[in-house]
């Protein structure tokens, strides 16, 4: 074993036990929580150290990026891969074939393309409907931080819903960046109280899975909710940020 993936393997078993704790804290089985190791703008060399490390499930936010990741790493077929990041609808046809999941879909045109070409692949595509919970106009996702209007959601969602290649399985959202992981928690609670909001409106759809924390804040996500968390400098350290092709 090489000494990146030692130095991986390590962070990423110290990640898990670091959730199990938070789930245990807040009663919760640790098996309940998914670890999405966030693998966007790392290179191929530290993308395949991860899955050698033991991740399951990788990240990635660029639909170019990740699917010359997974053509690269074909290989390893039993690892799922997961759009995490925002999905321009040009972009659509991409995040379609070679997707498992996506954590992100934000708005009915790209729910539409995605399943036509979901279709045309015969496929179906798990979907997070994501909801910008801080008002911030910098973030995607449906507006959901008055809940005073979460009726307002409603038409949209239906229609996704009765999209047939795709399968809504819960929620996700990107809260403001505090100070603190505490300041986090109240979007981490708002968001499960959106998921049983949702699940009383449509009771015929599975709302189980809920996309929240980041290396910064996730032992707080999973204290109140998490089924996903999306962990990347924590465990494979900085990004090589660069510019998306378009």
């Amino acid at each position: 074993m090489s000494e990146l993936v030692e130095s991986i393997r390590a962070r990423y078993l110290s990640t898990l036990e670091k959730i199990a704790i938070s789930a245990r804290r807040a009663g919760r089985d640790p098996e309940s929580v998914k670890l999405v190791a966030v693998t966007k703008a790392q290179s191929l060399e530290v993308t395949r150290a991860a899955i050698e490390a033991g991740a399951k499930i990788l990240g990635e936010n660029y639909p170019e990026e990740g699917v010359k990741k997974i053509q690269a790493l074909h290989e390893f077929s039993a690892v799922e891969w997961h759009m995490i990041g925002h999905v321009q609808s040009r972009k659509a046809q991409l995040v379609a074939a070679n997707f498992n999941f996506l954590h992100s879909l934000d708005n009915l045109k790209l729910a539409r393309r995605l399943d036509r070409f979901c279709g045309e692949a015969g496929r179906n595509l798990p979907v997070l409907l994501e909801f910008n919970l801080g008002g911030e106009q910098s973030k995607g996702g449906w507006p959901a931080s008055d809940e005073t209007r979460w009726h307002e959601l409603l038409t949209e969602i239906s229609e996704i819903i009765a999209l047939p290649n795709l399968k809504v399985r819960g929620l996700m959202t990107m809260p403001p960046l505090g100070e603190t992981p505490e300041l986090s928690r109240p979007f981490f609670q708002k968001l499960k109280r959106l998921q049983e909001y949702l699940a009383v409106q449509f009771p015929q759809v599975d709302f189980s899975e809920l996309s929240m924390g980041t290396s910064f804040d996730y032992e707080a996500a999973v204290e109140e909710g998490a089924t996903f968390v999306r962990v990347g400098t924590a465990l494979v350290g900085s990004r090589e940020y660069k510019t998306e092709v378009v």
